[in-house]
This record gives structure tokens, C-alpha cells and sequence, in this order.
């Protein structure tokens, strides 16, 4: 550095101490929780400079900059590697918007029955404590075009992928198609998950009509948002016939393959939406399901349903009332060697949180065994021990400590017309959720 240079970063030094307070640091800043008003800072003393004095440091400071950087001493302007050569950037840990969570169902529950009438997968089926599901969620915005959703069930018994699909969020004509696997839109219950339900187990019209699971398999689904003028939503998809989602009614696992596009399950959605008032609003759907079965070449299946949901929430008086009526009925109609069979399944529920932490429910559910052709009962291959009617009846009480938890007890009484007597069963559920989960649809 020349003996200029030298003169000028002094002065330089000078000036950057006379400008600086001559206060420690801990008093150069309040605390936040001092009540004291920061005292406004002393006049720094007039070092004297002219503009030329000043313009001649920051030549100098320039040129000591640029020698250093030829000399290779210039101060690093990326961020520093770790000890494994992996650069810290933030780039390296970018989600993209990711939405995780963990969600965990257990029940202590208790029967009367040493075999209880249970049909849901996730359902509690043992006297004693049940793990109902431990699931992992999974969604996120994956470019301006697609969006990824997944579900991941952890159980006693192993790992299963639920769902894993892509949904376009960016076609025109109010348009949307998803691809992957799925639970297939028929209803209400079927597409959703144990923790929007309003009652521990699922209503056993699903689990007799589509297994303990519910509807699904891989494929692909589209739906169009119609410019009516109310909400209108047609839907269709074509997912495999085959696999254990689909063994109730359709050619369930390990049977044939796909030889021809009547190996297809086809499903059809058309859902009604109607704003009664501010505070009442009434959803309804008409679904339709076709697929082959097992039980004989080109023998097929169909399944009929509708469902209603009418929500009443009062939105002025900051009020958390809510009183929701569901209902869901189901027709099957199934072709086996010489007959035709159909029955029919359904339930209905009445919700009501009464406050920010508390609601009470309960609901009625009803199957009729298989009748022919000829309108007697048939001997159904797959439930033969439903030779009648079945009924039960479910009430529960739930707690929201907060958000993220919930506790439900719940008792029902199941009338089996084959059994000598009703069934009683009895649920303590607690849910626990950790993370950012989606919003459920309405």
C-alpha cells in the first residue's frame, strides 16, 4: 500500500470511530421489555473533513479493494460447504410449498360378541386396544401444472400406499383430470379418510358393497366444473377391476387381466350443489359404478347410489354451531351363474357441535339380505349368513382439546336378524394429528 493509501485508510478509521456512539453494546439497544424510552443518541463531533478529504478515501479504498481481489484474498461471496462438500444453500432443503402430516387413530373398545359385524378396515374389531391407522399425508404444488396428493397407512401389519395420484390445476374449460391411484368418487364415505369421519368406524353399507377399504385402484379420473348457473360437477373415471379393493363387487385379486376395455371398473359422479340461505346449504349427489366379477365370463356389476348432505352454520354472531344431516343409499345389482342378485345399504347421520370443543351424533344404518330374480332371499356366495335384514344404531360424544386432537366415545347396539341376539359394542377413540394437512372438501 502506498505511503497515500496509508495516510487515507487512518483517516478512514478516525472517522468510522468519531461517527460510532461511545456506548457499550449491551445499552445500545433497549430491551423489549423495558418500559424506559430509548434515549435518542448524542451528536457525533464534526471530524473536520472537506469533500476532497472525503472523495480521496474512497479512491483509495477502491484501489486496496481491487489489489486484494487480484491477489486472491477477496472475501468468499458463496455460502460455505459442510465437512461432507454439500453446500448449505436453502435451495438445498426448498419443499415447494410441502404439506406433511402424521395422523394417528387408536380405540379401546369392547364387545359383546366374540365375532362383532365390523367391515370397515379401519374399524376397531377387537375387545380391547385397537390401532386403527397411523397415516401419513402427503401434498404439494409441484409446478404450475400439477399437484401431488398421497396417503400412506402404517398398521400392525404392514405398509400400504392408499392413494398416490397427480391432479392437473391448470387445464382450461373449468376441466381437471388426476391420474394414479385412488379412491374412487362414489358418495361421500368412500373418498375419505377415517379422520373426517363423524363416527369411529365406517358405516358397514361401504364395507359390504366395496371391502373394508373402500373403492379404489389405479387409473385415471376427469371432471367438469359445468357453467350452470348453480354448481354442477360431472365426473368420470376407469381404474382396474382387479385387486383387494375391489373384491366385494368387482373381480377383486388375483383374477383375470385387462383383455378388453370391459375389464374396467367405470365409475360416474354428477354432484348438485344449492345455496338455501346464508346459513343453509344442501349437496347432492347421483353416482353410478360398472365392472366385471368373478363369478362366470362377462358377468358384471353395478352399483347405484345418491347422497345428500345439508349443513346449517349460522355465520353472523360468531357462533360455532354446526348441524349436519348425511345420508347415502346404495343399490347393487350383481349377475352370478342363473341369477341376478341386488340388495340394498345405507345409512343415515345427524351431527351437531353445540360448541367450539364439543358435538354429539348419532346414526342409523340398514342392509337387506340378496334377493333373485324371482324376489326371494338368494343364497349369496359372498355373505351367506345374511339372510335378513340388518339394523344398528350409533350415538357418540366428541371432545376437541384443540385442533389437533380429538376424543369420541361411542356406543352402538347392531341387530343381526341371523344372530339370536343384538350386539353391543362400546368406543374410547383418541386422534392425534402432527402437521400440516390439507382441507377436507365440503
Amino acid at each position: 500500500m502506498s505511503p497515500t493509501s496509508c495516510r487515507l485508510a487512518g483517516l478512514a478509521v478516525c472517522l468510522s470511530f468519531c461517527l460510532s456512539p461511545l456506548t457499550p453494546a449491551s445499552a445500545q439497544t433497549p430491551r423489549e421489555d423495558t418500559d424506559t424510552p430509548a434515549q435518542e443518541p448524542e451528536p457525533a463531533p464534526d471530524p473536520g473533513l472537506s469533500a476532497e478529504d472525503l472523495k480521496d478515501i474512497e479512491e483509495a479504498l477502491g484501489k486496496d479493494a481491487a489489489a486484494a481481489a487480484e491477489a486472491g484474498t477477496a472475501p468468499a461471496t458463496t455460502p460455505p460447504a459442510s465437512s461432507n462438500g454439500v453446500t448449505l444453500s436453502p435451495t438445498n432443503i426448498d419443499f415447494h410449498g410441502l404439506n406433511l402430516a402424521f395422523i394417528l387413530d387408536v380405540a379401546a373398545a369392547g364387545f359383546t360378541s366374540k365375532e362383532p359385524l365390523q367391515t370397515g378396515g379401519h374399524d376397531p374389531t377387537t375387545n380391547g386396544f385397537n390401532l386403527q391407522q397411523l397415516e401419513l399425508s402427503i401434498n404439494t404444488a409441484v409446478d404450475p401444472y400439477f399437484r401431488f396428493d398421497g396417503n400412506i397407512v402404517f398398521s400392525q401389519f404392514g405398509v400400504e400406499i392408499e392413494e398416490a395420484y397427480a391432479t392437473t390445476s391448470n387445464l382450461p374449460g373449468n376441466l381437471q383430470v388426476r391420474a394414479g391411484q385412488f379412491l374412487t368418487r362414489f358418495g361421500r364415505i368412500n373418498p375419505t379418510h377415517p379422520h373426517s369421519w363423524e363416527f369411529v368406524d365406517q358405516p358397514f353399507a361401504i364395507g359390504r358393497v366395496f371391502g373394508g377399504e373402500g373403492n379404489r385402484g389405479l387409473g385415471v379420473e376427469g371432471s367438469w366444473l359445468t357453467p350452470l348457473p348453480w354448481y354442477v360437477e360431472v365426473l368420470g373415471s376407469v381404474t382396474d377391476a382387479s385387486g383387494e379393493s375391489t373384491a366385494r363387487s368387482f373381480l377383486g385379486a388375483d383374477l383375470g387381466g385387462v383383455t378388453s376395455p370391459f375389464d374396467f371398473q367405470f365409475t360416474g359422479l354428477l354432484k348438485q350443489f344449492f345455496p338455501l340461505s346464508d346459513d343453509l346449504s344442501l349437496l347432492w349427489g347421483l353416482s353410478a359404478a360398472d365392472g366385471p366379477n368373478p363369478t362366470g365370463y362377462r358377468n358384471r356389476t353395478d352399483v347405484f347410489g345418491t347422497d345428500v348432505y345439508l349443513k346449517y352454520r349460522p355465520l353472523k354472531g360468531n357462533s360455532f354451531t354446526t348441524v349436519a344431516l348425511q345420508a347415502e343409499l346404495l343399490y347393487r345389482r350383481r349377475q352370478v351363474p342363473q341369477d341376478v342378485l341386488s340388495d340394498l345399504n345405507g345409512y343415515a347421520q345427524l351431527s351437531w357441535r353445540f360448541d367450539q370443543r364439543w358435538a354429539v351424533a348419532g346414526r342409523y344404518e340398514l342392509g337387506t339380505p340378496a334377493y333373485g330374480q324371482n324376489g326371494s332371499v338368494a343364497d349369496d356366495p359372498l355373505d351367506p349368513e345374511w339372510t335378513g335384514n340388518r339394523q344398528r344404531l350409533s350415538a357418540n360424544v366428541t371432545f376437541w382439546p384443540t385442533e389437533f386432537s380429538r376424543l369420541r366415545l361411542q356406543g352402538a347396539t347392531d341387530i343381526a336378524s341371523w344372530r339370536e341376539r343384538p350386539d353391543y359394542s362400546v368406543f374410547l377413540a383418541l386422534e392425534v394429528v402432527m402437521g400440516a394437512h390439507g382441507a377436507h372438501s365440503f
